[in-house]
């Protein structure tokens, strides 16, 4: 089986976090999930039923020196929903958080790894976005933004399609099979 790191913003779509572990363990993956520390908020009261269901443990912070690494080693990651703040912290190369600095250094080792934003109609305004997915493009990250992937929505308003996850396992599938 292969290995997906599943990582999360704290945006809407992080709440249906269940049905896409699901969704990504029918598809054959092992799924390990990692959470922004704000997402993790969001979820904690989730957070033992989301270890049992992947079998791993929710991480949302770096591990200690000399503790083992808990998780198996990723063959992709998929980090979806992704924040105005968290992409733009990415492509900046600020590691704070452990998500993105997981993400980050997958750059240089090499991890296929695909990036679905959620960020509203207003934050995409901010010109350091659209520089930051530029970047993350330029060094191999698989964006989807726009047609086809995440579009942003009104300030205050979900899509009525939803997120599309689907759309975003496809991508990290798509990305294994053309990596290998």
């Amino acid at each position: 089986m292969t290995t997906l790191y599943l990582f999360c913003s704290a945006a809407p779509p992080a709440l249906e976090v269940v049905d896409v572990i699901a969704d990504a363990q029918a598809r054959g993956w092992d799924v390990c999930l990692g959470l922004t520390p704000s997402a993790h908020r969001w979820l904690e009261p989730e957070v033992d039923e989301l270890e049992r269901l992947t079998g791993h443990a929710v991480r949302s912070s770096y591990k200690l020196p000399g503790e083992p690494d808990e998780w198996p080693t990723a063959d992709a990651i998929l980090f979806a929903p992704a924040t105005f703040n968290s992409v733009n912290e990415w492509a900046l190369g600020l590691t704070s958080k452990f998500v993105v600095g997981v993400v980050a250094e997958a750059i240089g080792k090499g991890i296929p790894t695909v990036l679905m934003p959620c960020a509203n109609a207003a934050y995409v305004q901010h010109p350091q976005f659209d520089r930051s997915l530029d970047v993350l493009r330029a060094v191999g990250v698989s964006v989807l933004y726009g047609p086809g992937g995440f579009e942003p929505n009104q300030p205050g308003e979900r899509r009525a399609e939803g997120f599309p996850w689907g759309s975003a396992l496809d991508e990290v599938g798509r990305i294994v099979r053309t990596a290998s």
